[in-house]
């Protein structure tokens, strides 16, 4: 490879395997649920709006949105919902926790090829710890990953003390993914690189207006670009 970098991370989420696809399929359903009481549309709006005040206590993942819907049921029901209605709730973010790991196109074989060069890799994710352990044992690809850190939030700290403990110097560093806010900005901040592949469905909570441009971030259009781009 003619650019090095001592670790390679991934973003799980929307970059290794599909996953907002599911929570927006989750989030309609409930709208039409709640459609007695209000426009599917608006019910959208009251989702997000407890999902972002609710960050600081639940963080992401399948739960916390389980929570947010609980919640938002009662408000727009007015505290009118019966025991029915909430329990489908329940049974609806548990569909959710048990879907299948869809891989994303190219994924295996990029990791696989990273493999073949003995470039070192790890995972870089965000969310419920026990729900990210899972897809990540669901996908088979923990065999490919040198560590895993799962954290509540990709703050630049975080990915400050990463790099610590890995033992290498942010220029050697490499942060894969598909949220410009999560996985570009902070990265950059400290001195490392960012490669952003864009997935075609991104939460609300997750867009920016920001325009990245910077020697050390690239964008590509899929992950099966990523060794090309490597040997460029």
């Amino acid at each position: 490879m003619k650019q090095q970098f001592k670790i390679i991370a991934f973003d799980a989420d929307d970059t290794l395997w599909v996953n907002e696809t599911y929570f927006r399929a989750s989030e309609k359903a409930f709208c039409r649920m709640m459609a007695a009481f209000m426009e599917p549309d608006l019910v959208q709006r009251v989702l997000f709006r407890t999902e972002v005040r609710n960050m600081e206590l639940y963080g992401y993942g399948i739960k916390a949105f389980i929570l947010s819907m609980m919640e938002t049921a009662l408000e727009v029901s007015q505290n009118k919902l019966d025991g029915t209605l909430m329990e489908q709730i329940v049974l609806l973010g548990k569909e959710q926790l048990n879907k299948e790991v869809v891989l994303l196109d190219g994924v295996e074989n990029v990791l696989q090829n990273l493999a073949e060069r003995e470039q070192k890799v790890v995972v870089v994710t965000k969310g419920d710890l026990l729900d990210q352990e899972r897809k990540l044992h669901k996908s088979g690809l923990d065999r490919y990953f040198h560590h895993v850190e799962i954290v509540s939030e990709k703050h630049e700290e975080n990915y400050l003390r990463l790099i610590e403990h890995l033992a290498v110097a942010p220029h050697e560093f490499l942060m894969v993914g598909n949220s410009v806010k999560s996985d570009v900005v902070p990265v950059l901040n400290i001195g490392a690189h960012a490669l952003h592949i864009p997935f075609h469905e991104t939460w609300e909570f997750e867009k920016t207006e920001t325009e990245i441009r910077h020697e050390r971030f690239a964008e590509l259009n899929t992950i099966s670009e990523l060794i090309p781009w490597l040997e460029r």
